[in-house]
């Protein structure tokens, strides 16, 4: 407990300072430099983290990552892999909840970087503007982070069933998904004061093609599933 109040005491100070200096870079910098910025926080972050709370992380499956445009499809659980997967691929944008950008300072910040954003009480015409969006971004050389699960989920609940959007950009783009999964809940938890000590293992799969949206889908949620179940 004295940890976690330890580390939340320097990170969300060090959140809004570093919110701050995004927003005044935003003019001056590209959305590329923007997330080279972002990336070294977040790596100063997970250090602090591992430092003051004992939570360390291996990744498996490096190799797996392409130098082309393709969309990361990962199980969500909470704050570590939201944070973590922006150091992943560069550049790259991520789908957002539209009411997280009006967050002070740090939603404001990730407005900076030009997100995608979700409307979950239009969630048809937001399936169609996430479609249409993430064409744009990755015509422009952008891979997209999205979490197909649409919410974070408690680690002991598993994977829930993907949602549809990440076949369809796959298959309509004609770009690849690569699934990752972790269980980095266990030690991060959602909406939990208390972090615990531990190894988040972060696994990367080998790129999936498919012949259609539906197929791609399934693809990407059978391997995150079954691979969820090896790391725990």
């Amino acid at each position: 407990m004295i940890r976690s109040f330890i580390f939340n005491a320097v990170f969300y100070p060090f959140l809004i300072i570093f919110s701050a200096l995004l927003i005044i870079l935003y003019p001056f910098l590209k959305t590329v430099s923007l997330q080279k910025l972002i990336s070294i926080w977040v790596y100063l972050i997970l250090k602090l983290l591992k430092v003051i709370c004992m939570i360390d992380w291996e990744i498996e499956g490096r190799e797996n990552l392409i130098d082309r445009p393709c969309i990361i499809a990962s199980n969500h659980q909470g704050p570590w892999e939201s944070l973590f997967l922006q150091t992943l691929v560069v550049p790259s944008t991520s789908v957002v909840k539209k009411e997280l950008l009006l967050i002070p300072f740090f939603g404001w910040a990730v407005a900076c970087t030009k997100p995608i954003t979700v409307d979950r009480a239009k969630k048809f015409k937001s399936l169609k503007r996430v479609i249409n969006k993430a064409k744009l971004k990755l015509g422009k050389g952008f891979s997209i982070i999205l979490f197909p699960e649409g919410t974070r989920v408690r680690p002991e609940k598993g994977i829930q069933r993907f949602g549809s959007s990440c076949g369809l950009i796959s298959y309509e783009n004609k770009v690849p998904i690569i699934p990752v999964c972790h269980n980095s809940g266990k030690y991060w938890r959602n909406r939990e004061f208390r972090k615990y000590p531990g190894t988040v293992r972060l696994r990367i799969g080998k790129p999936i093609e498919a012949l259609s949206a539906k197929d791609a889908t399934n693809k990407a949620y059978d391997w995150v599933k079954l691979n969820y179940q090896e790391i725990n």
